[in-house]
């Protein structure tokens, strides 16, 4: 494959720069439009995390956000 060019490169920088892409959350865990902290979780909620996520189209972290109400609402 061929490499870039300085002036490719530089011209893709400034390009990315100014209009970064679009991630849509609903798909592959994206980001955008979002703030997030990175956790850590064990392997056996890793899995459930994303097999639900599969199952249901959402993300990780919704599927987070919806047992933590859960969890909330159980106890009040």
């Amino acid at each position: 494959m061929k490499e870039m060019t300085d002036e490719e490169a530089d011209y893709w920088d400034e390009y990315y720069t100014k209009n970064p892409p679009e991630i849509d959350p609903a798909t592959n865990g994206g980001f955008a439009k979002k703030s997030f902290k990175m956790i850590a979780v064990d392997r056996l909620s890793e899995n459930y995390l994303l097999t639900k996520a599969l199952a249901t189209h959402k993300t990780p972290t919704e599927i987070i956000g919806e047992l933590v109400r859960e969890k909330i609402t159980a106890s009040a």
